[in-house]
């Protein structure tokens, strides 16, 4: 891609993104995603309804008067984006692919959290590591990634999810928020998922095309797997062809779902023609609650 164009898609991204990051997904992100804890900020004097468990012994014994201990939200944090880049991904049957989607989403993600001073990092992987930015804050370092996911080209052809989850678990010791931004047409990663689920709070955001789930009646067609180079033939005049195809997309989904779920983890779905801020927002809403 020329730098040209390079720059003027980073700034659309940019625009669209940041605007949303800040005047819709920043509340909703900090309610969804807590701190590393409470950290200790002054004493005061009691007042009528403060907790009795927060009293400070020690200064109400020398002044006197009863004085409490006040406390406020650790809310400096580290967002991992782990971003699937493999071929399956440039895939799309309606106004956008799904990489373009998802690279909205992560400018999203970051953008909001850079607006509560947390550090964004991102690793891109397909059935390999194949680059890793460290967690930094600031909104060159936003932009940097976002010129990343436009330009990037990766080695790899495959999906293993694995790998990127055992890469985080190695390198990020402290506790992390960290989004797998994927379609997760792979299995095989439930024990690396429940292992990174211990140190880390996981979220999955599932992005699929509508031509994925179903597909349409429409004679002979020509179909070329993106991760494999194989090209074959489907008779989507066939009903037995179509349930298969059905089926095979359910079985993905449904241990998509039952995987997070044993782990303990959030995942939210979202098709390539349905809005992702109405997604996200019910995602931030529901974690809130």
């Amino acid at each position: 891609m020329e730098t040209s164009e390079l720059l003027k898609k980073v700034r659309k991204i940019e625009i669209k993104t940041r605007g949303l990051s800040k005047h819709i997904f920043s509340g909703e992100y900090h309610s969804a995603f807590k701190g590393r804890g409470m950290s200790f900020s002054e004493v005061r004097e009691y007042q009528y309804g403060d907790d009795v468990r927060n009293i400070d012994w020690n200064v109400t014994a020398r002044s006197g008067d009863a004085h409490i201990k006040v406390f406020e939200e650790e809310r400096e944090l580290t967002v991992m984006l782990l971003i699937d880049v493999s071929p399956s991904a440039f895939f799309g049957t309606v106004t956008q692919m799904k990489n373009e989607i998802l690279t909205e989403i992560c400018a999203v993600l970051a953008f909001s959290a850079i607006q509560n001073n947390d550090k964004v990092g991102v690793l891109f992987f397909t059935d390999q590591v194949e680059k890793y930015i460290p967690p930094k804050k600031g909104k060159q370092h936003i932009l940097r990634i976002i010129r990343e996911l436009l330009n990037f080209e990766p080695k790899g052809t495959g999906t293993d999810i694995s790998v990127a989850l055992q890469f985080l678990n190695n390198l990020i010791k402290k506790r992390s928020i960290a989004f797998i931004l994927s379609d997760f047409i792979t299995k095989g990663y439930e024990d690396s998922l429940r292992i990174a689920a211990r140190r880390h709070d996981i979220v999955g955001v599932h992005m699929y095309d509508p031509r994925e789930e179903e597909l349409p009646n429409i004679g002979l067609i020509r179909a070329l797997d993106p991760e494999t180079n194989s090209i074959r033939w489907l008779d989507s005049g066939s009903a037995r062809v179509r349930d298969r195809y059905r089926d095979f997309f359910i079985e993905n989904y449904n241990y998509l779902k039952t995987t997070f779920l044993k782990s303990g983890t959030d995942h939210v779905s979202i098709r390539t023609d349905e809005s992702y801020v109405n997604a996200l927002l019910k995602f931030f809403k529901k974690r809130t609650r």
